[in-house]
């Protein structure tokens, strides 16, 4: 008989585990020289969405686990995943040579990860986290926590722009309108619903940063996110206008220029945080907590209103026109899977 070699599907866990270990190495290295005793590395981007641009699927790339949910804790000697019962078969098999313990939880939204890190990092030590990726309501229980615990948390340190080189850049797909029918309300309309909500709360200025309010508030779409019709972007609303923070070259000249009608104008995604901090201080900026990261809500300097986005409220509620539409899209979804099972 010949000899056995391992198949390939084996050498190339081999080589995958070897690179996770490589990476881990490289955190440690970086905890070593910020003095953090652990990292924690969130399924998250700067507008808390559920399905990430390969930007900030760090998680992903430091750990090896491509499941669209799960939080990675690394120390300077062990690391940690923690992820729901729909994944548990799947992080076995790709955490498998990697060091990395799998912590079962019972749901996604499950915040063990924050008793774990208090309960195994001495007191006297750091954690460091992304504050550009953690929002305001998951920031407060982990300072909380770890305040009770004497444990600090250091929120201004990106560590994997550090140690992830091939890092990729923001996302250049185009941005385009959409259109009536399937908008039956303008964006005009939409942004002065937004501003009268707004008045309602005492607010002067208005921070929008989940992807699909600011997609169904001004009537566009993209492809930042692959099976997701969004673009990243943050919105910045007052009473005379909104400035749409955005990447380059995303809009055509034409689009630019009807977005300018409605008073929305363009500015680089990277100044957001640089506007909220030049706001005046008789600003008063409306923020939802559950939709807003820490790190954005830092650059403010202004009074703060804290309430649920006004747009994702009224994005719930849906005209005659609007379920008409949806009726369709679900005739249309139902035909496709019936063809698909036959």
């Amino acid at each position: 008989m010949k000899p056995q070699h391992p198949t390939p599907r084996i050498a190339a866990m081999d080589t995958r585990t070897s690179a996770i270990r490589l990476r881990l190495d490289q955190v440690r290295s970086a905890l070593q020289r910020h003095q953090l005793a652990a990292v924690l590395v969130p399924s998250s981007d700067p507008h808390l969405s559920e399905y990430l641009p390969e930007r900030w699927q760090g998680r992903q790339w430091l750990s090896g686990f491509t499941g669209s949910m799960a939080t990675l804790v690394v120390t300077r000697d062990t690391a940690a995943l923690f992820a729901d019962s729909r994944y548990w078969v799947q992080a076995e098999v790709e955490l498998a040579g990697s060091s990395i313990e799998l912590v079962k939880i019972p749901t996604g939204t499950a915040t063990h990860h924050v008793q774990w890190l208090a309960a195994n990092v001495p007191p006297g030590q750091t954690v460091g986290v992304d504050g550009d990726v953690l929002g305001l309501a998951a920031a407060k229980l982990l300072r909380d926590t770890l305040q009770a615990a004497g444990v600090a948390l250091r929120t201004d340190l990106d560590v994997l722009a550090e140690v992830w080189p091939e890092r990729p850049g923001l996302p250049d797909a185009t941005i385009y309108e959409h259109r009536a029918p399937h908008a039956p309300t303008s964006r005009a309309d939409k942004l002065a619903a937004v501003r009268a909500a707004m008045a309602g709360h005492g607010a002067t200025h208005h921070l929008v940063s989940t992807v699909d309010d600011i997609a169904w508030l001004f009537n566009l779409r993209g492809a930042d996110v692959p099976y997701n019709p969004v673009f990243l972007a943050h919105a910045l609303i007052d009473n005379a206008g909104v400035t749409l923070f955005v990447g380059p070259d995303k809009f055509t000249p034409a689009l630019e220029a009807s977005l300018a009608d409605d008073g929305v104008h363009l500015a680089p995604y990277a100044l957001t945080g640089a506007a909220l901090h030049d706001l005046p201080a008789s600003a008063v900026l409306l923020i939802d907590p559950r939709r807003v990261t820490l790190g954005l809500r830092e650059h403010a300097h202004t009074a703060v209103v804290e309430a649920i986005n006004p747009s994702t409220l009224m994005k719930s509620r849906k005209g005659g026109a609007e379920a008409a539409n949806i009726r369709d899209a679900m005739a249309q979804d139902g035909a496709a899977m019936c063809e698909f099972y036959a």
